[in-house]
C-alpha cells in the first residue's frame, strides 16, 4: 500500500520530459514577446542596432551639427527615427541610409502624413556599397563594426561636405582625436587628422541606448579639410603602416627592416625609371650598409 501511494504521488508530481520542454519553450516565447514589447522591433545586434533613446542626447547631437535651413543631411543608420525627426526640424532634406528594411518601414510610418514626409528620402541597403548623393552634413549613430571604413568613405567623398557628427565606441572616438604622445595615438589618428579636423563633443553612456551595448560611446565632430591635402592616401597610409608597425621601436629601426629596405629600393628604382633619372652609383652593398647604418 505505501508503494502504491508513493507511485500515485510520483505520477502527480513528476511531469514527462516532453511536457517540461514544452513549458520551457512557452516561457522562452513569452520572454521574447516581452522583449519585443519593450524594444519595439527586435533589433539585430549583428548589424550593430542600438537605438539612441535619450531625446536630450539626440538634441545635443543635432545642436552640435550647426544645421542650416538649406542643408541636405546624410544620416547613416537612422533606426526607428529618434534622431531623424530632430534633424528634419532643422534642415531642408534628410537622406537616411538604413540596411534593415524593417527599421526603414518603421521610420517611414513615423513620418507618414506629416510635413516631414516630403523632406525624408530613405535608401535601403548597405551604406558601404551605396553611391552617396550630395550632402552638406553627415550625422550617424554608427554601427560600431563599420566605424573605420565609414570614416574613410566619408573623407573620400567628393565634393567635400561641410562637417559630420558621428557616434562611435568610446575607445575608437578617443583614437580619432588622440595627439602625439597620447597612449591611444595611432595610425588611425594620423590618417584622419591629416584629412580632417576632429574634436570630441560628448560622452554617451550605454544606458542611453535600446538595447544597451556592452561599451560606452562618444560623439565626435569631424570637419574635412577643404581643399584636401595633395596627398595620395594609399601611399601615405603605406608609410604610416611602416611607422606604426612596432610602436616601441624608433622610426629608424622600423625603416631598416629587410622588407622595408627592399620596398624602398624597388620604389626608388621605379621612380627613377619613370622620370628618366639616373640612379646614383651607390656602389656594391650600399643597401646592406644602409641597413646596418
Amino acid at each position: 500500500m505505501p508503494k502504491v501511494v508513493s507511485r500515485k504521488f510520483n505520477q502527480k508530481t513528476e511531469r514527462p520530459s516532453k511536457e517540461k520542454k514544452d513549458e520551457k519553450a512557452a516561457a522562452s516565447a513569452s520572454a521574447a514577446s516581452a522583449a519585443s514589447r519593450a524594444f519595439g522591433p527586435l533589433f539585430n545586434k549583428d548589424l550593430g542596432q542600438h537605438i539612441l533613446k535619450n531625446p536630450l542626447v539626440a538634441q545635443g547631437i543635432v545642436d552640435k551639427a550647426y544645421l542650416r535651413p538649406t542643408d541636405t543631411v546624410l544620416e547613416i543608420g537612422p533606426g526607428t527615427g529618434n534622431l531623424t525627426v530632430k534633424i528634419l526640424e532643422k534642415c531642408k532634406k534628410v537622406v537616411a541610409v538604413e540596411m534593415d528594411p524593417r527599421l526603414a518601414a518603421e521610420l517611414q510610418k513615423r513620418v507618414h502624413g506629416t510635413p516631414d514626409q516630403k523632406k525624408l528620402e530613405i535608401m535601403i541597403g548597405d551604406f558601404m556599397k551605396a553611391k552617396l548623393p550630395y550632402f552638406d552634413v553627415c550625422i550617424s549613430n554608427t554601427p560600431y563594426q563599420i566605424s573605420s571604413v565609414l570614416v574613410f568613405k566619408l573623407l573620400e567623398h567628393r565634393p567635400v561636405f561641410r562637417s559630420s557628427v558621428l557616434m562611435f565606441q568610446r575607445e575608437f572616438a578617443l583614437r580619432l582625436v588622440a595627439k602625439p604622445g597620447d597612449s591611444l595615438y595611432c595610425r588611425l589618428s594620423v590618417n584622419v587628422q591629416l584629412f580632417a579636423k576632429v574634436e570630441h563633443i560628448m560622452k554617451v553612456g550605454k544606458n542611453n541606448f535600446r538595447p544597451p551595448p556592452q561599451v560606452e560611446s562618444s560623439v565626435v565632430r569631424m570637419e574635412p579639410r577643404n581643399p584636401p591635402p595633395p596627398v595620395d592616401f594609399k601611399e601615405w597610409d603605406g608609410l604610416m603602416r611602416i611607422l606604426f608597425v612596432r610602436k616601441n621601436k624608433t622610426l629608424s629601426a622600423n625603416f631598416k627592416t629587410d622588407s622595408v629596405m627592399e620596398m624602398l629600393e624597388t620604389n626608388y628604382k621605379t621612380y627613377c625609371a619613370t622620370h628618366d633619372m639616373m640612379m646614383e652609383d651607390q656602389g656594391p652593398g650600399s643597401v646592406d650598409q644602409g641597413r646596418n647604418g
